[in-house]
């Protein structure tokens, strides 16, 4: 498969590219800035340069067309004030999953949150972040011509992975590293049956590829 990855010297995306490269798909990972390149290509990655910020919808189709599948994992990051959370959580996912649509890209997932949701209140930059992401996997949901899986981790850590997950429409609360999403969503992308999930993850008991097809059999 071609992947294109926005937010790809995130780390969760580095994760993931060295997955899908390792196995064989051609990765390309979006990025604001070209010195962050060598990075993606250690990773196995093409780095595309386009600041998702101030691109366009067909700037950004442009970049998509010919590919199998999106994924979203761009997020204004800590240190960032509530402007970006709309601009980069909310306004970049949103401007991809258009730019998915107009190149004929189907296959879209998003890395999202536990706890995102539209309706959360409060005005912290946290409740701010789970506001936009909420709107976010709103307006993805809306996207008839996506098949669209939203991957919502609890709490991330950098411990080295297990390859041990739970991963339900509710998890509850918990932590799970970041090795770990990365290889849940190699596996989604691999498993058209998830479209139409919004999915909790935490780390569990239950192999990755064994989590996936378990729900994708409900």
């Amino acid at each position: 498969m071609r992947i294109v990855i926005a937010g790809g010297h995130g780390q969760i995306a580095l994760r993931l590219e060295r997955l899908l490269a390792a196995r064989g798909d051609a990765v390309a990972g979006v990025v604001r800035r070209a010195e962050q390149g060598d990075d993606l290509r250690a990773a196995g990655a093409e780095p595309v340069v386009l600041d998702l910020e101030s691109a366009s919808v067909e700037e950004v189709a442009e970049r998509l067309r010919g590919a199998d599948a999106a994924v979203f994992a761009a997020g204004a990051g800590p240190g960032s004030g509530t402007a970006r959370k709309d601009t980069v959580d909310r306004g970049a996912a949103v401007l991809f999953a258009d730019a998915a649509v107009r190149a004929g890209v189907r296959r879209f997932v998003v890395v999202s949150s536990m706890g995102a949701d539209p309706d959360h209140r409060g005005d912290g930059i946290f409740d701010v972040y789970l506001r936009a992401k909420g709107e976010a996997d709103a307006y993805v949901r809306g996207l008839d011509a996506l098949d669209w899986t939203i991957l919502r981790p609890g709490a991330l850590t950098d411990d080295s992975g297990t390859g041990l997950v739970r991963l339900e429409a509710r998890t509850g609360r918990g932590a799970v590293p970041r090795d770990d999403v990365a290889a849940v969503l190699a596996e989604l992308l691999d498993t058209p049956a998830m479209s139409g999930l919004t999915l909790e993850l935490i780390s569990g008991s239950a192999p990755v590829p064994v989590a996936v097809k378990a729900v994708a059999g409900n």
